[in-house]
């Protein structure tokens, strides 16, 4: 996997956790929310003048920290060449970051109105386009995330959560366009929610994870060699080099 050519030193490795702890706390935060209220709501609803509002703009801004640390150090995770139609996966992080504070900033009013509907305010209408394109960046990032240098088991998970994520998401989106089964919709809203937010957790500590293992690597390499290491090269050399040759060997007879 390509390591961010920062060194993972202490501070790195604190705001790594930092960054778990907060999308960790940010899901239990949404989870707590839904289980709260005794009726279905999408999850934008949390937000819209219900007890639940607070909370949920915490839960928000937790996952614009958690998710701008995870872009910071995932820098360095670069796109195949043959996949350069798509952004780096940590532009894509920092937009969706970007996003989703600007939602946290404008939250819908009751009932979250749909776009193009009749009580829609403007309010409704930026949270909902800031939430939309959020969503779609993250996707895009696991995309890109499946289409980088990344090992293989990455590749694919990443892969996983986002045709995960799409589907559900869109699954959900459309039950609440035409305001069909919407106890189902807001339930798979929340459920492509979880699997966003997961990732995005997972794929931080592995970014982590990498940059350690690389640094370890980088160390041995590089390492001086001791009077040990140095006695069985020269040990090694004195085997696999050739014997000396006579200078006088018994010449056949003429």
């Amino acid at each position: 996997m390509q390591i961010p050519s920062t060194r993972p030193t202490r501070a790195g490795r604190a705001l790594t956790a930092a960054a778990a702890l907060a999308l960790a706390a940010a899901l239990a935060i949404i989870w707590a929310g839904r289980l709260l209220l005794e009726r279905p709501v999408y999850v934008s609803e949390l937000g819209a003048e219900e007890p639940t509002a607070r909370w949920f703009k915490y839960a928000l801004l937790l996952i614009v920290f958690g998710g701008a640390i995870v872009a910071w150090r995932a820098r360095g995770v670069r796109l195949r060449r043959r996949d350069a139609m798509f952004v780096r996966p940590a532009v894509l992080l920092a937009i969706s970051s970007a996003c989703f504070f600007v939602a946290s900033q404008e939250p819908c009013t009751s009932g979250c109105p749909i776009p193009f509907a009749d009580e829609i305010r403007w309010q409704d209408l930026v949270h909902t386009s800031s939430a939309v394109i959020a969503f779609g960046a993250a996707a895009l990032a696991m995309l890109a995330v499946a289409c980088s240098d990344a090992d293989r088991s990455l590749r694919r998970i990443s892969l996983g959560a986002a045709g995960s994520v799409a589907v559900i998401a869109a699954t959900g989106g459309i039950f609440s366009l035409l305001r069909f089964r919407t106890d189902i919709g807001g339930l798979l809203e929340f459920v492509a929610t979880s699997i966003g937010v997961l990732w995005l957790l997972w794929f931080g500590l592995r970014v982590q994870a990498g940059s350690g293992r690389s640094r370890s690597i980088a160390a041995t390499v590089h390492a001086p060699a001791g009077p040990g290491r140095a006695r069985r090269g020269r040990g090694r050399s004195a085997e696999t080099s050739p014997a000396p040759r006579r200078s006088g060997a018994a010449r056949p007879p003429s």
